[in-house]
């Protein structure tokens, strides 16, 4: 794996600058083009020194789905600190405020993607194009699968944050035309009996607007390569260490 940064990338949308980490392949000066995944928080991915609460281990991740043959771009798009609850959130919460979910995407469509796919070898078509995030990342990533499915045509959502802005992007999925694509959603069965509640109704909405739905636990992915991969994690909590172990399950549906 090969790690650049790019430094302070600016956003007319947000107004504010940004870190944004690129992960290429171990393959990568073959010259083919690779699928890409932006994701949210991406300063927890691999640096201790710049983690919230330890890291994703996306270094060893990345280096055992090499081995199965499974290789992608990985995009860590840094928060932006006191503005990360705002611009992860699609909808305003009585309490918390936020909402700015809209101009966020803005800027990954319209100012990092772009950049991405000028400097990098990417394939570009939307379903080579995943986004995906824990807690409000996740949320931020499921709202962007439904909200731009010309561009994002999978999405990672790891213990996504339901409960901000009453669930209001449960009725806004319901209202969505579903994309194709696909989508992996898990819980930790200890984040809490809401969260778990919350994930659970999702999981059901989802069924319900077309997704198929594949086998819970760790197994292997089915030749059916089913819509919706539905996880829940026995015992896990809401931290980094329970989203590290679930990447590479995540991202091996997501890429492959």
């Amino acid at each position: 794996m090969i790690a650049r940064t790019l430094k302070n990338v600016w956003s007319r949308e947000l107004r504010n600058r940004r870190d944004v980490d690129v992960y290429l392949p171990a393959s990568y000066a073959s010259g083919v083009p690779y699928p890409v995944v932006y994701m949210n928080d991406g300063q927890n991915l691999s640096d201790p020194a710049a983690a919230f609460a330890g890291t994703w281990d996306l270094d060893a991740t990345l280096d055992r789905l090499a081995w199965r043959g499974i290789e992608a771009i990985v995009v860590g798009v840094h928060h932006a600190g006191r503005e990360r609850l705002s611009e992860y959130s699609p909808f305003r919460d009585a309490r918390h405020g936020g909402g700015d979910a809209d101009a966020y995407l803005e800027f990954l469509v319209d100012t990092v993607k772009p950049r991405i796919d000028r400097m990098f070898n990417t394939r570009r078509d939307r379903d080579s194009t995943t986004i995906g995030g824990s807690s409000m990342g996740g949320l931020l990533s499921l709202y962007a699968f439904f909200r731009y499915p010309s561009v994002f045509g999978r999405a990672g959502v790891i213990s996504p944050s339901l409960w901000f802005g009453q669930g209001a992007v449960l009725d806004f999925i319901q209202a969505a035309r579903t994309p194709p694509g696909r989508l992996y959603l898990d819980v930790g069965t200890a984040e809490g009996a809401g969260t778990l509640r919350d994930v659970r109704r999702l999981g059901r909405l989802l069924v319900r607007k077309g997704f198929r739905r594949a086998r819970t636990g760790r197994a292997k992915v089915s030749a059916e390569r089913p819509d919706l991969r539905y996880v829940e994690d026995s015992g896990g909590r809401h931290t980094e260490a329970a989203w590290a172990g679930r990447l590479e399950d995540a991202l091996a549906f997501l890429i492959e």
